[in-house]
């Protein structure tokens, strides 16, 4: 019995000096050659919950133009009062059948603890006022916008060239899920893929963080231009 609870104690000393040494040691190690501030005309939001976040672009005419695709599938892109673009991923089960927390289930929970397909949910926003401390705003160059769109596009399944959209899924009417590369598991999962998002703007992040927590803080620290901002989604 002793011998269990000694093992068990050091399993999550590990995972706890895992997650801080994640947080404090930077990925990448050098930090990128800034942007001129000429140079630095878009912002971008990192939005964190209890246990995920999501990121928000701009929804100007290039990312209309980069996402396209998802007209065809019936999502309102072109919505007349959206501001923003909100994009997460995560475990299929878990986002899928948890909407609330009220509606919590084991299996889902069982399979977020595993492993489990991935898919990514879509949303829009409207205008998001500041400041508030679960988001945190970002101002990139044209060209780290453009590669943030291209890894979210890339994160999508497709199928002869086109995505795939989950049928009868969503917490509303405008927003939807995809079919997502890549495979979730509670290590590596939703607050890793968008860190690996924030890196591809050429943003700095722990080089582990499975929490919002670290992540938040992770990139407050690591990168001089992020700042708090207020969402008023929807």
């Amino acid at each position: 019995m002793r011998t269990g609870i000694r093992w068990l104690l050091r399993i999550v000393f590990l995972l706890v000096l895992s997650a801080v040494c994640g947080t404090l040691i930077p990925r990448p190690l050098i930090a990128p050659v800034k942007a001129s501030s000429a140079a630095v005309t878009h912002r971008i939001l990192l939005l964190s919950g209890s246990i995920h976040t999501d990121i928000a672009i701009p929804l100007d005419a290039e990312t209309r133009a980069a996402f396209s695709f998802l007209d065809d599938t019936g999502f309102p892109l072109g919505h007349p009062s959206a501001e923003w673009l909100i994009i997460g991923w995560g475990g299929r089960a878990f986002y899928l059948e948890t909407p609330t927390w009220a509606e919590l289930k084991p299996l889902p929970v069982l399979r977020a603890l595993t492993i489990d397909r991935s898919v990514l949910h879509v949303d829009l926003a409207g205008p998001i006022s500041e400041p508030q401390p679960t988001v945190t705003a970002f101002d990139v160059s044209e060209d780290q916008l453009a590669q943030l769109r291209a890894f979210i596009s890339d994160s999508f399944v497709r199928d002869a060239g086109a995505v795939v959209p989950i049928a009868d899924a969503g917490y509303s009417e405008i927003d939807r899920f995809f079919e997502a590369r890549g495979y979730f598991n509670a290590l590596f999962g939703c607050n890793t893929w968008t860190a690996a998002a924030l890196r591809s703007a050429g943003l700095r992040t722990g080089i582990w963080n499975p929490l919002p927590q670290a992540l938040r803080l992770s990139v407050s620290v690591y990168n001089s231009s992020s700042r708090r901002a207020s969402p008023l989604l929807k």
